[in-house]
């Protein structure tokens, strides 16, 4: 479907085009209030401030004008009366006084503009148009862009990419995937989905075609995968200054990513580069491959004792034991390592007890963080959840309003005050999983939704998954003769035809992860440095 096609969205309700001027010397801005007519807005001028509430009580205004210096109520006052009579109503003060104490108390009771006389027509202009349609005039400028560019982005699907060409597609698409969803576009953002659904399709190809090349061949022909997170991002800021914090959010997302990231600006410098998540994307293998600085083959000949695929959770046991490891043998002497994992809040409150000694010390700091991972699977098994975090977008303000008050943030801002450099990533993201796939296998497949590994495992739709049967060369310890690896595809989940309606029931519009999409496999890694002077 065609974005033309789609370009039915929602307007925002736009505010009235009325202006409430109080100003005891109103009389003498005859001239302005013309000029404010003349460009369409209806100007209503009011010389005592309790004329202008009884007014403000009888209809609604777009925006007040305040005069700060009146006889009788002062104009702050007036605007704590006016606030009463509505919250929401823009109201910017005009005064004469230059005094930096003025300034100060009309910020600190969050007046939302502030002008000083003597002000010209068209300074009052464009404070009104800014407040009044400054929303609708950024989202006639967004739909334009998005326009514009969705055009040369679906060249781009059409053409040949290389593995950076896939980075900077999908960190675009998911940079407007958080602009469209702020914007509250509906229709632009049906047209981004669709172009979204269309190239996954395409990465799946890539990948199955570039993999286990990768893998084969010299590291300057492939992307940074997770075994390189730690040689090609972590150790130069060790060396640099003797102290890192290396923290794993476990299933970030990019566009979760993207939500986050303001706020961490605003204490400190970001400098964002993106590698590929090994496959399977899923905890067991991508971060084990973080920390080991190995492909899982590697591991299980190398470390068999710290290798037991009896279930996922003992995949995960020895992640500090695999971080020293990897330390002492890329360095060729032992490093300082501390290690902790948070998955409660009592977790997180006894990590920022020890934070600070942890960061005091030499060597590396790691945390991982398992709240994103158990709310996506959490939303599953909990309806409530499931109705919070409904789509991605909802996801992505849920992921913002955690990280504000969580332990992570803490963390970081404690990094921040020591100066001790943060390495911020994650070990895969998640899919938002819509279409069943039906797969057939014997007894003894793997219980995954997004991969199985099995003897005779096959997919019922042959686009539906990429099938790895040659499972050393793709980086995974071999198994019993004849078993195979699926990757879904797209935002299929697997299911059995014994059991289909109950899974299709339990799993439809679920976050998962483990197959190979570009939400799954391409990642977000951050060097945070403080701010000097912050």
């Amino acid at each position: 479907m065609t974005l033309a096609a789609r370009r039915f969205y929602l307007e925002p309700m736009p505010r009235p085009r009325s202006i409430l001027w109080v100003d005891d010397e109103i009389e003498s801005l005859s001239s302005h209030i013309l000029f404010l007519q003349q460009q369409g807005f209806t100007v209503e001028p009011v010389a005592h401030g309790d004329d202008a509430l009884a007014l403000l009580q009888r209809q609604s205004y777009g925006v007040v004008l305040l005069d700060e210096q009146m006889p009788g109520r002062r104009g702050l006052e007036l605007f704590r009366a006016i606030r009463g009579v509505d919250a929401t109503l823009p109201v910017v003060m005009v005064t004469k006084s230059e005094e930096p104490a003025t300034l100060k108390d009309a910020i600190g009771a969050e007046v939302t503009d502030y002008l000083v006389k003597p002000v010209s027509p068209r300074q009052v202009l464009s404070v009104i148009t800014r407040l009044l349609e400054g929303d609708r005039i950024r989202q006639q400028r967004l739909s334009r862009d998005f326009a514009t560019r969705f055009r040369e982005l679906e060249a781009l699907r059409r053409g040949s990419m290389d593995w950076r060409g896939w980075i900077e597609l999908v960190v675009e698409l998911a940079e407007w995937e958080v602009r469209l969803g702020h914007a509250e576009e509906p229709g632009l953002q049906d047209a981004l989905r669709t172009l979204q659904d269309s190239l996954r399709q395409d990465f799946a190809q890539f990948i199955e075609g570039s993999y286990a090349g990768w893998l084969a061949g010299p590291r300057t022909d492939r992307p940074p995968l997770s075994v390189d997170v730690v040689p090609e991002f972590v150790e130069p800021a060790l060396r640099q200054g003797g102290r890192v914090l290396l923290v794993v959010v476990d299933c970030l997302r990019l566009d979760q990513w993207e939500a986050i990231r303001p706020l961490i600006g605003t204490r400190f410098d970001i400098e964002t580069s993106y590698y590929y998540s090994i496959v399977p994307t899923a905890t067991p293998f991508a971060r084990n491959a973080i920390f080991s600085g190995l492909l899982p083959v590697d591991i299980a000949r190398r470390y068999p004792a710290w290798w037991r695929e009896t279930d996922d959770l003992s995949l995960n046991a020895y992640e500090a034991e695999l971080l020293t490891e990897q330390l002492a043998r890329r360095a060729g002497h032992p490093v300082p390592t501390r290690y902790e994992k948070v998955f409660t809040a009592a977790d997180g409150e006894a990590l920022l007890t020890r934070l600070p000694s942890h960061l005091a010390a030499d060597g590396v700091t790691a945390l991982v963080f398992n709240f994103i991972d158990q709310l996506t699977h959490g939303r599953t098994e909990n309806l409530t959840l499931f109705e919070v975090a409904r789509d991605a977008h909802a996801l992505r303000s849920l992921t913002r309003t955690w990280f504000e008050r969580s332990p992570l943030w803490d963390a970081l801002r404690e990094a921040e005050r020591r100066g001790v450099p943060v390495i911020l990533t994650t070990d895969h993201g998640s899919i938002h999983c819509h279409t069943p796939a039906t797969v057939y296998a014997r007894r003894d497949t793997t219980s995954n939704l997004r991969y199985k590994f099995g003897e005779a495992l096959r997919a019922q739709e042959q686009d539906a998954a990429v099938a790895v049967d040659d499972l050393p060369a793709w980086g995974l310890p071999a198994r019993p003769a004849n078993a195979r690896l699926l990757l879904a595809t797209g935002d299929r989940f697997f299911v059995y035809p014994t059991k289909l309606r109950e899974y299709q029931a339990r799993y439809r519009g679920a976050f998962l992860h483990g197959g190979v999409t570009p939400e799954e496999m391409i990642l977000p890694i951050a060097l945070l440095t403080a701010r000097r002077g912050g």
